[in-house]
């Protein structure tokens, strides 16, 4: 049998549970480690720390706010043009060939944080879903966050 290693999720499993809501607390903390790859005027773009794929970015409105018809114009303005942004830095960093674009309102249509929206913007390539996430419940990531986060830093600033 073969082993995938993926050491960067223990954190998550045996990790103290941060009280209040993540994207709040990162977007106030402003502290090194927390992936925000970009500040907005009405949103903030940051990595997934549990990703699904190397480079899952999400698209966050500053306003805590779980309704996606509480949003305002100018907030859902920049949350589109973000996530084009964030589509155009994951080619440059990269290279996808595709991308799963998409938000969960609720805990029923699979919403982990279900009290503040959040836009998933997650990279695809023809052979990142093989049997090992479907039978053998494993998946692999092939660099580790701070690598990736560098690596889209840069392309942000690219244009």
């Amino acid at each position: 049998m073969k082993v995938g290693w993926a050491p960067w999720r223990i954190r998550y499993i045996l990790g103290k549970k941060e009280r209040g809501c993540i994207f709040c607390n990162r977007v106030r903390r402003r502290k090194r480690g927390d992936y925000i790859l970009h500040r907005g005027a009405k949103n903030f773009v940051i990595m997934n720390a549990f990703p699904y794929n190397n480079g899952h970015l999400m698209v966050v409105p500053y306003r805590h706010t779980g309704r996606l018809e509480a949003l305002g114009e100018a907030e859902a303005v920049e949350m589109h043009a973000l996530v084009k942004q964030s589509v155009m830095a994951l080619r440059r960093a990269l290279k996808p060939e595709g991308f799963n674009i998409g938000m969960n309102v609720g805990r029923p249509a699979g919403a982990g944080i279900t009290d503040h929206l959040h836009m998933h913007v997650v990279p695809r390539w023809t052979a990142d879903t093989n049997f090992m996430p479907v039978l053998g419940e494993t998946r692999f990531m092939v660099e580790y966050l701070e690598a990736t986060y560098r690596r889209l830093k840069k392309a942000w600033r690219t244009k």
